[in-house]
């Protein structure tokens, strides 16, 4: 995180009721810095800041990574209602704390420790068997900088294999963490910052044919079918499970991430029944710490599990392959595979394999 973050606690009452943070100035080479209307540069400018301005700040947000004229980060601060920018453009005198913002109401959220009494151990790593490294006392505010995935844990805030980073090597369960406002929308401890489409449809070919090449080669599932379930699952990109998490495939995560994946968390999703038709479902889908770690858990299950035993024996006919993966249960869409060959059809994807 590039805002500094104090390791481990402060005393109860000692995290302030966040409204407005001052001391923020925006520091730039020449020229103003545009204002968001969401943390990331394809999203609308709505106003700029010019050098030396000092806005007020409420909370802050992961959002695309920025090479600025202060540093380079992946944090975005929230200045005012759909109001964002980037923190690589501001400077602070003096340094401040700045709360996450929760994802539901975009207003401040600060974490507190929730044991209904009891000091909450921190650990060296993401399990009660690792080392302690002092506790917390109930109430505690806690400043947390990412979050990992680890020992699931019942606890007073819920059941999660959730860890929270509180300092170097310091970790506590988020199931005995409360956010005052809901929770924010944090990112895995070593996660690439969110993606940001570009270049449009051919632009977003040309970034993902060599990791679906590097799958075909390594795993035989054909490259042309690999990028047209890309492009379906994601929507060219722009779909939330592969901006926020890198998960292209709509790889769901089973109790556990996987090999591949760093954690799992909740999407609104849309899924399909011969009984029941299509509906609206929250489910629990994989968070990879890149976009290429996803295209290697995708060859992966296409290549080693044998419910798509059959469409293996199919590599060399991405059409067919299509067809196999979907009558297996890849997915619930009845029209899933005609959708695949379209896409492969239009886009030539089949130069690929």
């Amino acid at each position: 995180m590039v805002l500094a973050l104090a390791g481990g606690a402060i005393l109860a009452g000692g995290l302030p009721a966040y409204a407005k943070i001052t001391g923020a100035f925006v520091s730039t080479a020449s020229g103003p810095v545009n204002v968001r209307s969401g943390p990331a540069t394809d999203q609308k400018t709505v106003g700029t800041l010019e050098k030396g301005a000092n806005p007020e700040v409420f909370c802050k947000a992961r959002g695309e990574r920025i090479d600025g004229h202060v540093r380079t980060s992946s944090t975005w601060l929230r200045i005012g209602k759909a109001r964002w920018v980037s923190n690589a453009y501001i400077a602070w005198s003096p340094s401040q704390d700045v709360p996450w913002c929760s994802a539901a109401t975009q207003a401040p959220t600060i974490s507190t420790v929730a044991t209904d009494g009891g000091e909450l151990n921190v650990r060296a790593a993401a399990s009660s068997t690792a080392g302690r490294r002092g506790g917390l006392a109930d109430g505690s505010g806690v400043l947390v900088q990412c979050q990992v995935w680890g020992q699931q844990v019942d606890g007073t805030a819920g059941r999660s294999g959730v860890w929270y980073k509180v300092g170097d090597k310091r970790y506590v369960s988020a199931a005995y963490i409360e956010w005052s406002a809901g929770l924010p929308w944090l990112g895995w401890c070593g996660q690439d910052p969110p993606s940001v489409p570009r270049g449009g449809q051919q632009g977003f070919i040309t970034a993902h044919a060599p990791a679906a090449q590097a799958s075909d080669r390594d795993t035989g599932v054909p490259a042309s079918v690999t990028l047209a379930q890309a492009i379906l699952e994601t929507g060219w990109g722009k779909g939330a499970l592969a901006r926020e998490d890198h998960n292209l495939f709509g790889m769901k995560c089973f109790g556990s991430p996987g090999d591949h994946a760093i954690g799992c968390r909740d999407y609104a999703t849309f899924e399909c029944s011969p009984t029941a038709g299509c509906f609206d479902i929250d489910a629990t889908f994989r968070a990879y710490a890149s976009v290429e770690d996803s295209f290697r858990d995708h060859g992966d299950l296409l290549s080693t599990r044998s419910r798509y035993a059959t469409a293996m024996t199919h590599a060399d006919d991405p059409k067919r392959f299509a067809r196999e993966v979907h009558k297996a249960g890849y997915a619930t869409d009845p029209a899933y595979a005609d959708k695949l060959i379209g896409i492969m059809d239009d886009y030539d994807l089949y130069r690929f394999d």
